[in-house]
């Protein structure tokens, strides 16, 4: 029986950019198209926030004259700029508001300190009953340690719990462990296989408010 369902939070909380607006940010930044994320994101500075060895502010000054931002000030505006065009997963979101109540909730995320303030500026804090943040704990998936430390402060098995994450190396790696894995690829297809992993064939009636 399933009793937890831990979700990952870039690109499955929280919506995915389209391409469109990191080719936006290219030009701005007179950036050659497709090399945002490389600079950004394969960057060792990235790496060091996810495990908490540099903050969020540490990681855009670090990166941002890779970026071709010159000043403090033009690392700030396009920071501010960045977060603002962040959003939620409404899909998402609702199965987990569906999910709230019915079985133990879990952010499982690579992300850097301070994730749970972002949750809670989000309201979506109160949802989940354990967040692990990477750039808190120390540990990054698809490290076994990230899901066996999750399941311990839920009090769940690994065959009791859901993982749903866009990586699939990091769902590879939960299955390698017992726990049922989604690989979140196709939007609008959530509560289909959430039914599956959880044995539910009218699962999304349930979710839907029809049970």
């Amino acid at each position: 029986m399933i009793e937890a369902v831990l979700f990952d939070f870039g690109r499955v909380v929280s919506a995915p950019k389209p391409p469109s607006l990191f080719a936006r940010y290219e030009k701005e930044l007179g950036l050659r198209p497709g090399t945002l994320n490389t600079v950004m994101f394969d960057s060792p500075h990235w790496r060091d926030a996810l495990l908490g060895r540099k903050t969020m502010k540490e990681f855009w000054y670090a990166v941002g004259p890779e970026l071709g931002l010159r000043t403090s000030r033009a690392v700030d505006d396009f920071r501010s700029r960045y977060y603002a065009d962040e959003r939620i997963n409404d899909e998402v979101v609702e199965v987990v508001r569906r999910l709230h109540g019915r079985v133990k909730l879990a952010i499982l995320s690579n992300s850097p300190p301070g994730l749970k303030d972002w949750l809670a500026e989000w309201g979506l804090l109160h949802y989940f009953d354990t967040v692990f943040c990477s750039g808190d704990e120390g540990v990054v998936k698809p490290d076994p340690r990230a899901y066996c430390i999750v399941l311990e402060r839920l009090g769940a098995g690994p065959r009791q719990a859901v993982f749903i994450d866009d990586a699939r190396e990091n769902v590879e790696a939960a299955e390698s462990l017992g726990i049922r894995g989604i690989l979140y690829d196709k939007p609008g297809a959530l509560m289909e296989k959430l039914g599956k992993r959880m044995d539910l064939c009218s699962f999304g009636e349930r979710l839907a408010g029809r049970d």
